[in-house]
């Protein structure tokens, strides 16, 4: 299923997408699409009632806003350096085990919304990566293979970055360069993960137009299911929470392409995922 949140914020409904692109409104069977309607029994009474044909067309869906297809996220955990050409890139050797850090939850925004470059910014920089949405709770899995059972689903997502405060002001952790407002655009839509083989998917980004990174994610060090196990180890996940495993080559603090700067364009896509368009604004 495709799942989608449309309206203004804060106003957002949240539907379902059929293949033509009409957006079927779940307010009949869950009020939002937060961690504890992403649950198996949730997805499972989602998509009943579209067999059943008792989910009502939203009006007017197409002249909405698209907003974050997760309402709000509880933890936003992210994994650095997960292919090996950007560790290169970054001057990195390729890590032995995941590197973990943390995105502030309020840096969830939708996927053509505007995004204000922070103040002080010298080095803003943009990063495709898919994204891991968690519907019901994991601790201690036995195996990577437990994993699957525990997704709600995949999106589309930019781990926007200020490399001047992730790698200069950071004290030895990167979250300073990653939590600036709105810097985790999400979407349009999630793809349960029943409907998704996440093993070799092509994420792009271009930058006004511009190409910048083209790969898939067979170039993982560390897959999905390995993700979920190896985190599962350390702290529990749970419903709602989103992680962010990783982009590839091609991105600015590489050297190869300007940071960006207000005014500039960034879309980034994942195949099957959808596509995002923000605009850079400037300095709040």
């Amino acid at each position: 299923m495709k799942l989608a949140r449309l309206g203004a914020p804060g106003q957002e409904v949240p539907v379902l997408l059929d293949e033509s692109g009409t957006a079927f409104d779940l307010r009949s069977v869950v009020p939002d699409l937060t961690g504890e309607h992403l649950g198996p029994d949730s997805l499972e009474r989602i998509q009943q009632a579209a067999n059943d044909g008792a989910l009502p067309v939203l009006e007017g869906a197409g002249e909405l806003r698209t907003g974050s297809p997760l309402a709000r996220a509880g933890s936003i955990l992210c994994i650095g350096q997960n292919y090996a050409a950007h560790a290169a890139e970054s001057g990195a050797e390729p890590p032995e085990m995941p590197i973990l850090f943390f995105k502030a939850a309020n840096t969830l925004t939708g996927p053509n919304d505007p995004v204000a470059i922070p103040r002080r910014a010298a080095r803003t920089d943009w990063e495709v990566e898919l994204g891991i949405v968690i519907g019901s709770r994991a601790l201690y899995l036995d195996s990577p293979a437990d994993a699957r059972a525990h997704i709600a689903g995949f999106v589309t997502a930019d781990d926007l970055s200020e490399r001047e405060f992730q790698l200069v002001e950071s004290g030895g952790q990167w979250s300073k360069g990653k939590c600036a407002p709105d810097f985790s655009p999400l979407g349009p839509w999630l793809v349960t993960a029943d409907e998704v083989d996440p093993t070799n998917l092509f994420l792009r980004s271009w930058v006004n137009g511009e190409p910048r990174q083209d790969s898939t994610t067979a170039d993982m060090i560390f897959d999905v299911d390995h993700i979920v196990w190896h985190l599962s180890q350390y702290l529990a996940l749970d419903p709602g929470d989103v992680i962010l495993t990783g982009t590839p080559e091609g991105v600015a603090v590489s050297g190869r392409f300007p940071y960006l700067s207000a005014g500039d364009v960034v879309e980034v896509e994942i195949e099957g995922l959808g596509r995002q368009r923000t605009v850079m604004g400037a300095s709040v």
